[in-house]
């Protein structure tokens, strides 16, 4: 079985770049809320600062998003090019 290369990145886009979205509103509202996990975001994507207000958090949340695709694609791709099998030995086809 074959893992579909664009689903896995779309589907790791919206989860990675969500989880920064909804930490980086959270920290907004309360201001000691993941301030680890804001300042590992802050460490990896450039010009990304959780202390800018609602424009930060949207430009975090877009590196997240373009992070995860293509973190999702590579993992998707890699996954179908190591699972290759001899169709000879595959059991579960006719």
């Amino acid at each position: 079985m074959k893992l579909s290369i664009k689903g896995l990145a779309l589907a790791s886009g919206i989860l990675w770049g969500g989880s920064i979205l909804l930490v980086g509103v959270a920290n907004l509202i309360w201001p000691s809320y993941g301030i680890a996990y804001l300042d590992l975001a802050r460490a990896i994507y450039p010009g990304y600062g959780s202390s800018a207000g609602f424009g930060g958090v949207i430009v975090g949340t877009l590196y997240g998003v373009a992070d995860g695709a293509v973190a999702g694609a590579i993992l998707a791709w890699l996954y179908n090019l190591l699972s290759a099998t001899d169709p000879r030995t595959d059991v579960g086809t006719p």
